[in-house]
């Protein structure tokens, strides 16, 4: 089930106001409910890389090979920086000049859950040609990191976004959502995938 960005939590407690004041209604009563945790510290997020700066200064993403010999450009959907749920930081500007996918889920979202498994099995195949980084979500860092543990994403980036930076910067509206960034920086893909549809896309990004 997926719902826009963001709303109440489920139960009943009121979303924590965002920098942009972002808030509403639920869509629909089938929807999976949204919304930051109140009073949650600000996560390490989004930090812009400078302009000229070398990639090779960054970060290393955990579990992505970073790029042999000279660096790529690095286009503007990858200059940001995050910190893994497990505390690593993470430079996207590592991962230039490769396909990207992005994937934005929720712990306790129903469909992230049910996509979880492909990631989990085509993450590590793919990881050197077309990296899959998972952006975490509205939710709490403990349900986060047992989100990752139950479906054995441990192998494969996933960064932790609470305070909403990384979805805001994407302009995230529901999940699950998958950004998909191609060599050149641009986004070809913002939206919903199954998990047929996901295993396609990266097979011929990876051609």
């Amino acid at each position: 089930m997926r719902s826009s960005y963001p709303r109440n939590r489920p139960g009943g407690r009121p979303a924590a106001r965002l920098a942009a004041t972002l808030a509403g209604t639920l869509l629909a009563a089938s929807a999976c409910a949204v919304g930051p945790t109140p009073g949650q510290p600000a996560a390490e997020v989004a930090v812009p890389i400078a302009t000229g700066s070398p990639s090779a200064a960054a970060p290393t993403p955990t579990g992505i090979p970073t790029t042999s010999g000279a660096s790529a450009p690095v286009p503007d959907a990858l200059r940001f920086t995050a910190r893994t749920l497990d505390g690593t930081a993470f430079s996207a500007a590592d991962l230039a000049g490769r396909p990207v996918v992005l994937w934005f889920w929720a712990p306790w979202c129903a469909t992230c859950a049910s996509q979880a498994w492909t990631v989990a099995e085509i993450a590590p195949k793919y990881r050197d040609t077309v990296p899959i980084v998972g952006v975490a979500g509205l939710g709490e860092q403990k349900a986060m990191r047992s989100f990752v543990t139950e479906f054995e994403l441990a192998g494969t980036p996933q960064l932790d976004d609470r305070a909403g930076a990384l979805w805001r910067r994407f302009e995230i509206v529901e999940q699950s959502t998958f950004v998909i960034i191609d060599r050149d920086g641009k986004v070809v893909h913002q939206g919903f995938l199954d998990g047929e549809d996901l295993t396609r896309r990266v097979a011929a990004l990876a051609g």
